[in-house]
């Protein structure tokens, strides 16, 4: 797949548009304000503001948002690479080195 086709995807599950629940409606809220800032094949480069709607009791960014950021964007990785079918990841391993705190651009 093209990764001009890839980026689009990705942007377009970053858009919430109206007052309507859109399709993958939690996709697109967890995704809102993504930008992605380099793609190529085999390879998917974004960044991402968190933002107070994502924000655990913690105060930092919530592990479920981290994993639908990761099943996105490793999803998008493999369209790249010429994979024509992905589907929900049933594992995924994370191991998170610090918090993520609102209104920084990770």
């Amino acid at each position: 797949m093209e990764v001009e086709k890839v980026k689009r995807y990705l942007e377009s599950s970053a858009t919430i548009d109206g007052d309507k629940l859109p399709l993958r409606f939690f996709q697109r809220l967890i995704m809102h304000g993504l930008r992605v800032e380099l793609i190529e094949t085999n390879r998917v480069v974004c960044s991402f503001k968190v933002t107070p709607r994502l924000l655990n009791e913690g105060n930092y960014l919530h592990g479920g948002a981290v994993a639908t950021f990761l099943d996105m964007v490793s999803s998008a990785a493999i369209y790249t690479a010429g994979g024509t079918l992905t589907g929900t990841s049933v594992e995924i391993n994370i191991s998170f080195m610090d918090a993520a705190y609102a209104d920084v651009r990770y």
